[in-house]
């Protein structure tokens, strides 16, 4: 079977209704799991409520074999090919899901790690031994045919276990690994957490980024870059520096990679300013989210469908996928069709990358490496310029991302607008006490079950009514930096709240979850493109990470605070006594 021709490959995109010159490079180059019109057929017909399930499934035989067959079955049925027919073929030449992964048990999974010992709640402190046997149910490891067929497999190989997310996502994902790692170094499994820092590295070392997740049609996206932030805290627990320098010349590519390709220049104030964006110029719909995609892009003119599809993978890459965020500005931005990602600089990608910058230089200096630790922290200086002068609003007192089009900070209310307290990305200390005087005045403080992703209820899972863990620690950890007393236990108090809301659930279902809805209590989330998933990896690191940080304090009890500015008082009377 020859390779699908480029000229073949822009017929099918004109099918879907684009514009030949509009046409972009597929995800990857598999014809079965990124373009095509296997593809294309497979997913259209709906056989599986999650599109994901298909792109998941592993190759019986070669791929020339599979496509040979289904090109006999297409012209047989003038190319429409019946729904049943498309069935049996699945069934004939694909496997189940899963069947190339086993299940892991690590290794360096131990019985009673120590920070058990510092929870004082009874309860808690039971439930924390339950999450710390999660990561055993959370294992897995690559079955050694991915190494020997890899054309068979959607799945990336990658050489050593790790710790999956959970549900519907049974390969690594990478932002979600760094609250994941947070949990397994506090559970003190260390060379599991080495080994998937290792993993993530052979990656840049083969693709020059770290894809989204392990799947081969994530390739040509990534995802919020975490990865000299897990070196941080591996060094941190492990004082291993020979890692840490066998692995600089790595972790620097993978920075490069942002600059080079998701950079972008904004004028402010008469001066110019390098900051990154999510941009992923790829085209077709998501395979893994195909058939949503393809609909979605009936529903706007043929010449903008490209761009959509583009602009849907960049909001994948945020991590944020879907958001408020990424619509505001558009003509609807209550509707996912409106999405423009790109045409957004956003606050908590630029304050990983000023951390990132901030921890490479402190790499280079502990390394004897003075000429690199002195450009990164002059790479560090500029842009903790560029966010100030671009992103910071005074009267306001937090960060906002800012509109390339329109020339403005979208104002909305997210928690990613306080990531440079949490990322240490700003120069002047009163900042922390500004942000909780934002939060104050957004009224995030009377939301008893969480904090909000959004205050936009548009059906997308990243807005209201879900809370996500990764997004309370941004704001529990930036607020808890301060030295006022009065920010610190309000610190606290969003950390009770958000475990009184995962110990309520997971009381009531005995799991933990991706997202949870706080509108009425706290439940499990709902939303987005997939019914809400159990695990959960993040959620388990963060949850562990608050009972380690203020085991002494936490409660199980029901009552949740909530801290409206007429309860602060209350609240700090209530502390003050029981300390």
């Amino acid at each position: 079977m020859p390779r699908m021709t480029w000229e073949l490959h822009l017929l099918l995109l004109l099918g879907l209704g684009l514009r030949s010159q509009e046409a972009l490079p597929p995800p990857c180059d598999s014809q079965i799991y990124c373009h095509g019109e296997l593809l294309h057929q497979i997913q259209m017909a709906k056989l599986y409520q999650d599109d994901k399930q298909f792109v998941d499934m592993s190759l019986v035989t070669s791929p020339d074999e599979v496509l040979q067959s289904f090109n006999e079955l297409a012209a047989a049925h003038n190319h429409s090919i019946p729904r049943g027919q498309l069935q049996e073929f699945v069934q004939r030449h694909f496997q189940p899901v899963g069947q190339e992964l086993d299940p892991w048990v690590p290794e360096d999974w131990k019985d009673s790690p120590q920070f058990l010992q510092k929870i004082s709640d009874a309860k808690l402190r039971a439930w924390a031994e339950q999450l710390h046997q999660i990561w055993k149910r959370l294992g897995k490891k690559m079955k050694p045919e991915i190494l020997s067929y890899p054309e068979r497999f959607s799945l990336i190989y990658s050489e050593h276990p790790f710790i999956v997310p959970g549900g519907r996502f049974v390969e690594f994902y990478y932002w979600d690994s760094y609250w994941v790692m947070e949990g397994l170094l506090l559970s003190e499994m260390v060379s599991t957490v080495k080994g998937m820092l290792q993993n993530f590295l052979d990656l840049v070392e083969t693709y020059g980024h770290i894809p989204n997740g392990g799947r081969v049609y994530y390739l040509q996206r990534s995802q919020p870059p975490l990865l000299t932030l897990m070196m941080d805290l591996y060094v941190t627990h492990t004082q291993n520096v020979s890692f840490l320098q066998e692995s600089i010349g790595t972790l620097a590519s993978e920075l490069d990679f942002w600059t080079v390709n998701r950079t972008v220049i904004v004028n402010s104030g008469g001066r110019s300013y390098n900051l990154n964006r999510y941009y992923v110029p790829y085209g077709g719909p998501r395979p893994e989210s195909y058939s949503k995609d393809a609909d979605l892009a009936n529903t706007v003119p043929e010449g903008d469908r490209e761009n959509l599809w583009t602009e849907l993978k960049a909001g994948a890459e945020s991590g944020w996928d879907f958001s408020s965020r990424w619509l505001v500005g558009g003509p609807n931005p209550d509707l996912l069709s409106s999405i423009r990602t790109s045409k957004i600089v956003p606050v908590d990608l630029n304050a990983f990358l000023c951390q990132a910058e901030g921890l490479m230089s402190k790499f280079y200096s502990r390394l004897g490496n003075d000429t690199e630790a002195t450009k990164y922290r002059n790479l560090q200086s500029q842009r903790l310029a560029a966010m100030e002068a671009v992103l910071w609003d005074e009267q306001k007192g937090a960060w906002f991302d800012y509109d390339l089009e329109k020339r403005e900070k979208n104002l909305e209310f997210y928690p990613s607008n306080l990531t440079p307290l949490w990322a240490g990305c700003f120069s002047d200390p009163s900042v922390i006490d500004k942000a909780l005087k934002y939060l104050e005045d957004n009224q995030i403080l009377t939301y008893q079950y969480g904090i909000p992703t959004s205050l936009r209820n548009t059906g997308q899972q990243w807005d209201s009514p879900n809370a996500w863990a990764p997004l309370q620690d941004l704001v529990i950890r930036g607020l808890a930096k301060s030295d006022s007393p009065r920010t610190r236990e309000v610190a606290f108090q969003l950390a009770q709240n958000w475990i009184r809301t995962n110990f309520k659930v997971y009381s009531q279902t005995s799991a933990m979850y991706e997202k949870y809805d706080i509108s009425n209590g706290g439940h499990p989330g709902g939303g987005g493109e997939y019914e809400v998933q159990e695990g959960f990896g993040w959620t388990n690191g963060l949850a562990l990470m608050l009972l380690d940080r203020y085991g002494d304090q936490l409660t199980s009890g029901t009552q949740m605070a909530s801290l409206g500015p007429h309860c602060l008082v209350a609240a700090l009377l209530t502390s003050f006594l029981l300390h």
